[in-house]
């Protein structure tokens, strides 16, 4: 590792701390008062952790879960201190996205034999899905990646002409037809340019709209067919964008999209704005679709590829 992936490495650790400061300090601050004059994990104290868990938006299957495995450790090892519980419950989480297949990202690569790797991003609006692209876009360019960028979601002209910025910041093409047109269109377009141009990613952005599930389903699978006239097996990934700070609704979303569509992949945002910051794990759990990339704030680098193993490092750092 060199310098500068040295510096790299702290200022992304810096950011990721900063982003769960809110939920770490709601989680630890709650979990101080359930074993206040406690000395054991008893039946008291896993009721607190199991109210306290869900508070955090891990979710309630989830919390069960992660409440069973501390009973099962409790019960094996007879005696168990308030003072290992930040350890036990670091220790079963970290299990818990091992097992959802979370991700573990160490930087913006693309598979090596697909070119152009064509990712389709869902979300409803609001969640920070253009914006995402956006941080995406600037990240696999810096990374020496070729990028074009597919404006699909013509419902809305706000969401065609902030891709348009953002294509101009980053210095990447955006394929558009402008408001009310066909977003299979654009999507075709984008896909062929992405060939042309011999890029390395082609990114489409989609409609925000959570209306009926058919409906979804159709317009998705539509975009989907016309793509693979160009690229039969497009698109590669299909990433949903989820507003961390929404709680539960996020994993209603998660629901819906999941029923509408073949998602492979998520992107979870504006968890520094947030103490739901929870959402991670139970999301994670429930649809066992990797976490990829996680946002922590307004900055471009805020926007980071998802590492179980940081993440939980950091949500149980009391610093």
């Amino acid at each position: 590792m060199g310098i500068f992936d040295f510096f790299s490495k702290e200022k992304k650790k810096e950011s990721l701390d900063k982003g769960l400061e809110k939920t770490k300090s709601s989680f630890f601050g709650q979990l101080s008062k359930a074993v206040m004059g406690k000395s054991t994990v008893d039946v008291e104290v896993l009721d607190e952790l199991e109210e306290i868990l869900v508070h955090a938006d891990v979710g309630v299957d989830t919390t069960v879960k992660i409440i069973d495995r501390i009973e099962k450790r409790v019960a094996r090892d007879k005696y168990v201190s308030t003072d290992e519980l930040d350890t036990i419950l670091r220790e079963e989480i970290a299990a818990l996205l091992e097992e959802n297949r979370a991700g573990d990202g160490a930087n913006f690569d693309l598979p090596k034999d697909i070119k152009p790797y064509v990712i389709m991003v869902v979300g409803v609006n609001g969640v920070g899905k253009t914006t995402t692209i956006g941080k995406l876009a600037s990240q696999f360019h810096k990374a020496g990646k070729k990028v074009v960028l597919g404006a699909a979601d013509t419902f809305r002209a706000a969401a065609v002409d902030q891709l348009i910025v953002w294509g101009e910041r980053v210095g990447v093409p955006v394929i558009s037809h402008g408001m009310n047109t066909d977003p299979a269109s654009v999507a075709y377009d984008a896909v062929k340019k992405g060939v042309e141009l011999n890029a390395d990613v082609v990114i489409i952005d989609t409609a925000g709209r959570l209306h009926n599930k058919v409906g979804l389903m159709n317009e998705l699978s539509k975009i989907k067919r016309v793509m693979q006239k160009i690229t039969p097996d497009t698109p590669h990934e299909v990433l949903l964008v989820l507003d961390g700070s929404t709680g539960q609704n996020a994993l209603l979303q998660a629901r819906e999209f999941t029923k509408a569509t073949d998602v492979t992949a998520l992107a979870i945002t504006k968890l520094d704005g947030t103490a739901k910051g929870g959402v991670v794990i139970g999301i994670s759990d429930e649809f066992k679709i990797p976490v990829k990339y996680i946002g922590v704030g307004e900055k471009i680098e805020d926007l980071q590829l998802f590492d179980k193993h940081e993440f939980v490092e950091s949500f149980f750092s009391r610093k």
